[in-house]
């Protein structure tokens, strides 16, 4: 099982190439409408995460719980899409949630800027300087988002595999490159141990929606790691009770596995009267 996350900049042929990829490879392709009909799944409206779609999200939209809901959404529907097997995913942060797992390929589309200006014209039907807009837009959103989200740079070529410049070379071709890197790369011995990590990340995820989404225990910053047997617990809490609370429900919700808590306690400054 492999999976290949590509990142691209607007006008660089991300679909192009990833949707050749996937017929070379007989991958499944998931995109932004494969993940939204996932997380439909899960009987979330979708309309409440439009706003923090590969964007870094308004001041107002950013103290919103909405926030929270989207990444929790967004990283459990990556991740179920990732356990069913060979995938190739275009954006929404995958590259980053699968950077520490074995068996994974990232790779970043770019092109020159005149050529991406040219490719919008073409396909808005605009002039120079809608299509300048247009441009400067997506990448200040998709760098915000994954800075927002994420604390990545988006544009750093040392987060990723490979880069490939669609500017010169057609989408088939750099599905040929990416194709060839992997079986270079992912081993029978990687895929084996990508299947263990994404067990972990996935127990992780439903742990960290027992938690918060069933229990509704109260919990700031709440992250979760899995490694072997042992669940480790990471925030902030207001009282003991509530990380007892917190430990009590994971052995809950995963019986067969160790639980620690490294979690603070942080009592709620109040203003004496």
């Amino acid at each position: 099982m492999a999976i290949i996350t590509i990142s691209r900049e607007l006008a660089a042929l991300g679909d192009e190439t990833a949707q050749e990829l996937s017929q070379c490879l007989h991958y499944r392709f998931v995109d932004k409408e494969t993940l939204e009909t996932r997380i439909k799944s899960f009987g979330i409206a979708d309309r409440k995460f439009r706003q923090y779609d590969e964007r870094r999200p308004s001041l107002l939209a950013s103290i919103s719980q909405d926030k929270d809901n989207y990444l929790h959404y967004l990283k459990t529907a990556i991740l179920t899409e990732a356990s069913e097997g060979n995938v190739v995913m275009i954006g929404r942060g995958a590259t980053v949630m699968f950077r520490e797992v074995p068996g994974v390929l990232s790779v970043f589309l770019t092109a020159p800027l005149d050529i991406r200006l040219q490719r919008i014209k073409n396909y808005f039907n605009c002039d120079d300087k809608r299509a300048q807009q247009i441009l400067e837009r997506s990448d200040k959103d998709r760098a915000g988002f994954h800075q927002y989200f994420f604390e990545m740079d988006w544009h750093d070529s040392g987060n990723y595999h490979l880069s490939l410049n669609t500017g010169y070379l057609h989408p088939s071709l750099c599905a040929e490159i990416i194709r060839y890197l992997r079986d270079e790369l992912i081993t029978e011995e990687a895929e084996s141990q990508q299947a263990l990590r994404l067990q972990d990340l996935i127990l992780a995820q439903q742990v960290k929606h027992h938690l918060l989404y069933e229990k509704e225990i109260s919990i700031h910053f709440l992250e979760i790691s899995v490694s072997q047997e042992l669940i480790s617990l990471y925030g902030v809490a207001n009282s003991q009770a509530i990380v007892e609370a917190a430990v009590s429900a994971v052995q809950e919700a995963a019986p067969l596995m160790a639980v620690q808590s490294e979690m603070q306690i942080v009592r709620e400054y109040k203003v004496m009267p």
